[in-house]
């Protein structure tokens, strides 16, 4: 028991140091540029030695990309695990609306300044921009090759994932430049059940009966 609960503290302070490295990173990107900050200095802000932030991060980007890095994975994970009976198309409108009751920031729906702050870095870094641009497109090859698995044709499979990660990806820029535009995360989220079954009806006529689980 007593190694258990020791092992629970460890892990906790893990977690605990990771998000100050995370938080104290992000905060001096949004206030010099990612450009301007050093690994150094983020160190010594987050009272913690270089080799420590390596340690949990692998590089600079990594400071901001790592937390979010998982969600590029959504609508492949919600293919790869949807219901018999259920489409593609279905199974990921569903993952989506789940993730809008929830409030989850990777769709735009955080209330929390610190999301909006992460947002502006990525928008205005360049070499940042380039990796959210790569990591989406990761993420639709790996949706389409979860589909091309199932389905046996990869061209089709191609389509169905760029055409399912393009309707998420407006949805989450509407959510963002609407948070940008000085609306609450509340306001936004009263109407987006309504614009997520609008969205996906657009692309659900050429996609509908396409990749049923049997």
């Amino acid at each position: 028991m007593a190694e258990a609960e020791a092992m629970g503290l460890r892990e906790r302070k893990k977690r605990e140091t990771a998000v100050r490295i995370y938080r104290t990173a992000v905060a001096l990107f949004a206030e010099r540029g990612f450009d301007k900050v050093s690994v150094q200095e983020i160190a010594e802000a987050a009272d913690v030695s270089k080799m420590t932030v390596f340690n949990y991060f692998g590089s600079k980007e990594d400071l901001v990309f790592q937390p979010m890095e998982e969600h590029f994975g959504d609508a492949a994970r919600a293919v790869r695990e949807r219901r018999p009976g259920e489409s593609a198309v279905e199974a990921v409108r569903r993952q989506f609306l789940e993730m809008v009751e929830a409030r989850d920031p990777s769709v735009g729906l955080h209330s929390e300044p610190f999301g909006l702050q992460v947002r502006r870095v990525i928008t205005e870094t360049p070499v940042l921009m380039e990796r959210a641009f790569l990591a989406a497109q990761r993420g639709t090859r790996d949706l389409a090759a979860a589909l091309a698995e199932e389905t046996g044709d990869a061209m089709l499979a191609t389509i169905a994932a760029a055409t399912l990660s393009a309707a998420r990806n407006a949805l989450i820029e509407e959510h963002h430049a609407r948070l940008n535009a000085g609306e609450s995360a509340d306001a936004i989220a009263a109407g987006a059940t309504e614009r997520v079954h609008r969205a996906f009806e657009l692309i659900e006529g050429g996609l509908k009966g396409y990749a049923v689980r049997a």
